[in-house]
């Protein structure tokens, strides 16, 4: 049985409930004989508390003995020790208490608030940890309690607006869609070559996309690889944005590194939680269209401009075909639908001091706002188990997730036909409830109901850890990992989606499928070494990476069926076409290095090495060496300043390095040729593909960094803020070639440079903290830049009309707008050359700047007693385009702001004349003015991104916690953008919705 028939079969989701049934009984066993061998002397009992109310999650110890407990959801804690011993009462965010105690039964326990203590955090820099007050680079971090205080599927959602220099937009909302993700702006020029590395559990996993063209064409771009991983799992995310914190992952580091960890077992009693949520989601804002009448007036007044005086058989809106007194709001029919959301979640953790557990499933639905019954699912299992030997010197660490996806939606997106069909357009059903085609006077939009688009994904994820201590200062650790998917892919096009007047039968249909594999496995062998001497502290990390991926890729059509019952099935079809059929492979090998020195706790340098090799570029390009130097000053010790008052810390830090990438594709050297489908004498052919480049090689990121860390009032404000610039030099594009020499391009390294640059601020401050009562505000702030700084030879390439050197590389080469001509109600545009006419590229060349000013987001955490209330503005400051209807005055509805259009000569109008499509000069006036300066609007906004109202209901059951939560995504926008979501622009595709849910989170 292979691996992919393993996971259909669903053997894996047994393996894991009974791996997950088994340790939790070895973890009931451990629990049970520890108490036994204990042999307690006292039965402490008591509530902890910060003076006012209860503190859940405390850890109380007993000194010098492998003794622990955990304080429940009241507080309370129950915990076995001698009479003489001394208890440890830890807890992040406060200072940790020694208790003595002296006999007694019941301690109770006060903990003051610490709030230097966040200092002290440890921060996943990848290969190693660090204190956050020691960290030399630029790492942004949310954990679990943000996660989980949002309703979303996929956990790039979770950091929207949460983290500066961190951009992420949603591609579309229907569900399963894509994110984009831009971590301190645009380094390649290559748009596929910007995405970050993803690292779970130390597995690096695939940024590359799932789906192909020919399948999912309900989205604007292609599925997210990380709609598969539960958010509900990740106990934290970091993400790496520096050279000092990129440059030891070398190539894969260029454009950030997002780093996922999972939730791990803690020791205590066994623990059980049952997270359950239910919500709807709706589109977010819609355009304001006109109604019949105002429509119909616009027609006529078309046909009127046009000189016609006869309305043509086919203008069944205005010739009295359709009824002239039907009104329907298309947006509210095809878009205005209340997507369902489920979202369950249930996890077992605990064990003993030596080994713990954690067992995660999950279960996650959502449907959508288009009409008809489609449904996105996906569900999960996660495990893992620590475990540690007595004397502490070996450790083992493995984690495994497995998820399944199932989407379900029509491969068509209603939202273009929501905007644009006339008002008084026929009903979507007969009397007897079936399609109405209106005597065949228009394509119901419904029909597209039958173009499903379906995709099956299972996707696995393992990792081990081992390590030992040979030494007391020396420890070694081989990390392994393996990655599998499958994605299953298929989009129909039914006869069925036709007029049965036309009598189209199955013969017609067809099916385009798309079947990807991928697996890749992973080893790290590493040595730690750690010394202090009276001359400061050494931290030496030495290790090596070894990687290989393997994918292969089959898209196939099918066409022609004697029936559509059988249209999933490819031998029913008559005709049967390989669109595409490769396999690739990937290797990857690198060497790794960190030297960290660490002078009276003061002064910090650390210096990062990586010598990488990939299988991507040709001999003697194979290798590359990146490196980075990050240091820092904690001058808040320094003598002259430590005893102030008000100033509790202040660090300076600042990084320079390089790193690269290889984000190009396989065999992107070499001569290739692809097999052709088209038979020549009944012999399938081969074609050139690909050009050989010997010189193809990495592309190299240079990375500057200062920045400035402090805290006043003992952290009670906290305020940070950086200046970086990168340059990615020596590109990864394609150089096009005259098309006589049989290829469009060759894949080369291109001159260009690219420099991103910009400050980002981070501020927290807890406002007020007393009593039962608690505020606390978080806000960052991301001013980026991105611009050209080099390419030779720009205005003699085929990019002279895309780029400028000195603009950012989101630039729009514009027509300048002039205005409607008073006479002729046209609109006119500058003739930047004065030749008489407007042409392109000549007087196209007005820059705008659609890349964001600024962004960023401020959160508020307000809690009373039991009640706790989190919420979250987004904000960005940008330009972007209008949404383009078309010329007004064709059989296509337009927005109401369109009937202040010139009608008679003298009209200082804002919109040209009405056409109906025979005004050849007005419809040419038209298409300029979607690429013009006019065309370019304010598309800034605030949003109010995420909610989150929650309470603690009172119980009187020990060690048990019943949450009621109410969340909301997406719920308010303030902007001056007229034309729909303002965030996510796409011509005729659907954007975020807007979600509601409720539930509960249970834990005992």
């Amino acid at each position: 049985m292979n691996y992919f028939s393993f996971y259909k079969d669903g053997k894996a989701l047994y393996c894991l409930f009974f791996l997950g049934i088994m340790l939790s009984f070895s973890s009931l066993y451990a629990n049970i004989s520890f108490r036994q061998n204990s042999n307690p002397q006292l039965q402490i009992k008591g509530v902890v508390t910060n003076g006012s109310d209860p503190l859940p999650g405390v850890t109380i110890s007993v000194k010098n003995k492998p003794v622990i407990a955990v304080s429940d959801y009241s507080g309370q804690y129950t915990i076995t020790a001698a009479t003489d011993d001394e208890l440890i009462v830890s807890y992040i965010g406060f200072k940790t208490a020694v208790i003595a105690v002296a006999g007694r039964t019941v301690v109770d326990i006060r903990l003051e608030y610490d709030t230097t203590a966040l200092q002290e955090v440890k921060v996943n820099a990848g290969y190693y940890s660090v204190k956050e007050s020691e960290r030399t680079g630029s790492i942004a971090r949310i954990t679990s309690k943000d996660i989980e205080n949002q309703p979303v599927s996929n956990i790039l959602a979770s950091m929207q607006g949460r983290m500066a220099g961190v951009s992420i937009t949603q591609t579309t909302g229907v569900p399963g869609g894509g994110f984009d993700i831009k971590i301190r702006g645009q380094n390649s020029l290559r748009t596929d070559g910007n995405s970050p590395l993803y690292i779970i559990d130390g597995v690096p996993f695939s940024s590359e996309s799932i789906g192909a063209s020919q399948t999912g064409t309900s989205f604007p771009g292609l599925t997210s690889p990380l709609n598969s991983i539960n958010p509900d799992s990740v106990e934290s995310i970091e993400i790496l944005k520096d050279a000092d914190a990129t440059s030891i992952y070398g190539s894969r580091g260029a454009n950030g590194v997002v780093l996922i960890t999972t939730k791990k077992g803690k020791a205590g009693r066994t623990r059980y939680s049952i997270n359950a949520s239910s919500g709807t989601g709706r589109v977010t804002k819609f355009l304001n269209l006109m109604d019949t009448t105002e429509y119909l007036k616009m027609r006529r007044q078309a046909f009127a401009n046009d000189n016609i005086t006869t309305y043509g058989p086919l203008d069944y809106d205005v010739n009295g075909t359709w009824d002239q007194n039907r009104s329907t709001d298309w947006q509210k029919e095809l878009l205005g639908g209340t997507a369902q959301l489920t979202d369950i979640n249930t996890s077992i953790s605990g064990g003993s001091v030596n080994t713990q557990f954690s067992i995660n499933g999950s279960y996650n639905s959502q449907s959508t706002v288009f009409p008809g019954d489609f449904t996105y699912s996906k569900a999960g299992a996660h495990v893992s188990l620590n475990h540690q030997s007595e004397d502490s010197k070996f450790r083992l660490s493995f984690s495994v997730g497995y998820n399944i996806q199932r989407n379900n939606q029509p491969s068509y997106d209603f939202t273009y036909d929501a905007r644009s069909l006339p008002p008084n357009a026929p009903s979507l059903f007969t009397a007897d409830g079936r399609l109405n085609w209106e005597n065949g006077t228009w394509d119901n939009p419904l029909r597209n109901l039958n173009t499903e688009f379906k995709s099956h994904t299972n996707d696995l994820t393992a990792n081990t850890v081992f390590s030992y201590d040979i030494a007391k200062e020396l420890s070694a650790k081989i990390n392994i990992g393996y990655t599998s998917l499958q994605n299953d892919e298929s989009r129909i096009v039914p006869s069925t989606i036709q007029n049965p007047a036309y009598n189209i039968t199955s013969a017609s249909s067809s099916i385009f499928l798309n079947d990807i594999q991928r697996f890749s496995w992973i080893a790290e062998p590493q040595l730690n070494w750690k010394k202090s001497t009276q001359y400061g502290a050494f931290d030496m990390l030495l290790g090596a990476t070894f990687q290989n991926r393997e994918s292969s890729r089959m898209v196939q059509s099918g066409t022609g069926f004697t029936s559509n019952n059988l249209i999933y099935n490819l031998l029913s079809a008559k005709t049967v076409r390989v669109l595409g059929n490769d396999e690739t492979q990937y290797k990857y090998q690198a060497f790794f290095g960190r030297l960290n020195y660490n002078l009276h706790q003061r002064y910090i340098l650390n210096l990062t090495a990586r010598r990488d090799g990939s299988s991507r570029f040709g001999p003697g390009n194979q290798f590359a060496f990146f490196g980075a130097v990050g240091a820092a000053w904690l001058f808040y010790k320094e003598q002259f300043i430590k005893d102030n008052s008000w100033l509790n810390f202040g660090k300076i830090r600042a990084s320079y390095g390089t790193t690269g990438s290889d984000q190009i594709g396989d065999y992107q050297f070499l001569d290739t040729y692809t097999a052709n489908s088209v038979l020549y004498s009944g012999i399938t052919g081969l074609a050139p593909s690909r050009l050989y480049n010997a010189g193809f090689g990495w592309e190299t990121n240079r990375k500057l960094e200062v920045a400035m860390e402090l805290g006043f009032l003992q952290d009670r404000i906290f305020f940070t803020t950086a200046w970086y610039r990168n340059r990615s030099s020596n590109q990864l594009v394609g150089i096009p070639l005259p098309s006589t020499t049989g290829f469009t391009s060759i894949q080369a390294n291109l001159g260009a440079v690219v420099e991103n640059s910009g400050l980002e601020f981070t501020l927290r401050t807890v406002n007020f903290t007393q009593g039962s009562f608690s505020w606390t505000t978080s806000l960052n702030l991301t001013s980026p830049r991105t611009k050209l700084v080099d390419f030779p030879n720009l205005q003699s390439s085929s990019y002279r009309n895309q780029y400028r050197i000195g603009s950012p590389l989101n630039i729009q080469l514009l027509y300048n707008f002039k205005g409607v001509n008073p006479q002729t109600g046209l609109y006119e545009y500058q003739d930047i050359n004065n030749d008489g006419i407007i042409s392109f590229p000549e007087d196209k060349q007005i820059v705008r700047d659609l890349s964001p000013k600024y962004y960023g987001g401020i959160q508020n955490q307000l809690i009373y007693k039991r009640i706790s209330l989190d919420f979250l503005f987004q904000f960005t400051k940008q330009l972007n385009k209008s949404y383009p209807m078309g010329p007004a005055g064709l059989m296509s509805n337009q927005q109401q702001r369109i009937k202040n259009s010139w009608s008679q000569p003298g009209d200082q109008a804002i919109y040209q004349i009405y056409t109906t499509g025979y005004d050849k000069a007005a419809v040419t006036a038209d298409a300029l003015y979607n690429e013009s300066t006019a065309f370019v609007t304010d598309a800034s906004f605030i949003r109010l991104k995420n909610i989150c109202l929650s309470y603690d209901v009172p119980l009187n059951l020990r060690d048990t916690q019943l949450k009621i939560v109410l969340q909301g995504q997406n719920l308010l926008t303030f902007t001056k953008y007229r034309d729909g979501d303002p965030e996510f622009i796409s011509y005729g595709f659907l954007p975020p919705l807007k979600i509601i849910t409720a539930g509960i989170q249970l834990n005992f």
